[in-house]
């Protein structure tokens, strides 16, 4: 039996209703894979194969709440998630947790999750990550809210918008291409390099939710579609 996680702080608190999400704590059996993902894991351990097969019972769970039957979920070539036609999404995966988050593209023109441990980065890591006024606003925030890893925080939150940019422009974002300004549940990341229009959408500035469920920092960034719904 796995446990859900829809709990008020969980992913589903943060993401707007027409998103359909799936979370759990527990690993599935590797059984659960298709043969085509199977084939793709092969060569990975055990504990990530299990990863790689729960992440994907996630999705088919979540792809599920909008009608559709289960499928294979295979990585392209950036290891993102090929869904099927009509569909956006996401999946994320950390120590104790996994998810899946799918919409479809009439509301939504990309989806990026990230899970991370509610605990600091390592110092040299953090200084890759961040610009000057992006490390400014985390000693403010650190000195004022110690109890979220902000430096972890930061880097969840471009994740999430690399997940959410890579899709529609089969480009890379490095970290310190996009400037991320955080409040009190919302983010900003603003793009420092020229950012394409998709469909009309303007991607200069991509947005999106963080929480801290249990010992676990959640993040969401979102591109609606040019007719599809509003944020809540």
């Amino acid at each position: 039996m796995h446990e859900t996680l829809h709990s008020p702080d969980s992913f589903r608190a943060i993401l707007p209703v027409a998103i359909a999400v799936e979370e759990t704590d527990e690993d599935v059996s590797e059984s659960e894979l298709f043969i085509e993902e199977k084939a793709q894991a092969v060569d990975a351990v055990r504990s990530r194969r299990r990863e790689f097969a729960t992440v994907r019972f996630c999705a088919r769970q979540a792809l599920g709440q909008l009608g559709y039957p289960p499928v294979p979920i295979l990585s392209g070539r950036r290891r993102e998630p090929i869904w099927p036609d009509g569909i956006v999404g996401s999946m994320t995966h950390c120590d104790g947790y996994r998810a899946a988050a799918v919409a479809s593209k009439a509301d939504m023109a990309a989806v990026g999750i990230d899970a991370e441990i509610n605990e600091p980065l390592p110092v040299e890591v953090a200084d890759l990550i961040m610009s000057e006024n992006e490390a400014q606003a985390i000693r403010y925030l650190v000195s004022s809210e110690p109890y979220v890893a902000w430096d972890r925080l930061l880097f969840s939150i471009k994740e999430s918008i690399f997940k959410t940019w890579f899709p529609l422009t089969e480009s890379w974002l490095d970290f310190t291409q996009c400037e991320v300004s955080i409040e009190a549940s919302t983010f900003a990341g603003h793009l420092r390099i020229p950012a394409p229009a998709f469909n009309g959408i303007d991607l200069s500035c991509i947005r999106g939710r963080w929480t801290v469920c249990r010992r676990h920092l959640l993040t969401a960034a979102l591109v609606v579609a040019s007719d599809g719904l509003e944020e809540r």
